[in-house]
């Protein structure tokens, strides 16, 4: 099992009412919770950990997770509310409102961490879950606990969320010193004052950089190579960071690579099915409304 471990949420989009009053509709969101999703979708076998709210919103949490054939079995549940991120629209730009105190998600603490049984294979961290505590700090400390699991990352970072940024240097440090893979923007490593060469340096296996429309560079001990975005009508770019992370772990899993030695041995020409794996699902997200991941079945139809 994948293990995806962080937020989920639910995004309040703006819509119009019957009667033509503005209005907002829940929907099913987070970074964690969306790389989850697509990973169940694909056809790999995917889990959630995170808090979940026992309210009507937790209900449409856990509903999408079972209907993605994602094991959210270790998820603890709560009375906590659920984080609601509300979202207005100024020409086409999307801004969040988000409630997020003392919420099931956040409020996690080290007393809810799963035991990690032989049965998952790897880790998954990402998203705003690394920036609150005291669910930040639990993320952390399951990092920690992974032991020969793969872990990867994908930092994500918003700075307008950061509110002690030493800390947040602090933990995220620590966690990028145990990844096996990390997947950074131009933005995540002007911010981090990082290089792909200087995360290899530090022990990570496969460093990912995405670059919009340009595709994606894939660096190892033994070199790098790009790999193109797959050509796509871009109705918004909602989820598909999330959806490639996805892919990329199902397309190792699918070769068989989700193991720190054979990751570690293996060569440009191993990973870069994987890669495309997560090029092709992130296009077809970007090609339609919201966070929206294909089906396995939807990308083998166009292969």
């Amino acid at each position: 099992m994948i293990l995806c471990c962080g937020e989920s949420l639910i995004d309040m989009l703006p819509r119009t009412a019957s009667t033509g009053e503005p209005a907002f509709s829940p929907v099913a969101g987070g970074a964690v919770f969306n790389t989850a999703i697509a990973l169940g979708r694909l056809g790999a076998p995917a889990g959630y950990f995170g808090g979940i709210s026992t309210d009507l919103f937790g209900a449409i949490l856990s509903e999408a997770l079972t209907a993605s054939r994602v094991d959210a079995s270790l998820a603890p549940r709560s009375d906590r509310p659920t984080t609601l991120a509300f979202v207005t629209l100024t020409d086409g730009h999307a801004q969040y409102a988000f409630y997020d105190e003392n919420t099931a998600g956040r409020m996690l603490t080290d007393a809810n961490l799963p035991e990690l049984g032989a049965d998952i294979d790897a880790l998954f961290f990402g998203g705003i879950s690394l920036v609150s505590e005291p669910g930040a700090d639990a993320y952390a400390a399951l990092c920690a606990q992974a032991g020969d699991r793969v872990v990867m990352i994908d930092p994500n970072i918003r700075p307008s969320f950061i509110r002690d940024e030493a800390r947040y240097r602090a933990r995220l440090d620590a966690m990028l010193g145990r990844a096996d893979i990390v997947k950074v923007s131009d933005e995540d490593m002007a911010w981090l004052g990082t290089a792909p060469a200087e995360l290899l340096q530090g022990g990570v296996t496969l460093v990912l950089e995405t670059r919009g429309a340009e595709g994606v560079v894939a660096y190892t001990a033994g070199g790098q190579r790009q790999v193109p975005a797959e050509v796509a009508e871009v109705i918004d770019t909602v989820g598909a960071g999330d959806t490639f992370n996805a892919g990329l772990l199902a397309g190792l899993h699918r070769a068989g690579l989700l193991s720190r030695t054979l990751l570690k041995d293996a060569s440009l020409d191993d990973i870069t099915p994987a890669v495309a794996l997560g090029a092709k699902a992130a296009a077809v997200t970007v090609s339609r409304a919201g966070a929206n991941p294909p089906w396995v079945e939807e990308l083998e139809a166009d292969a």
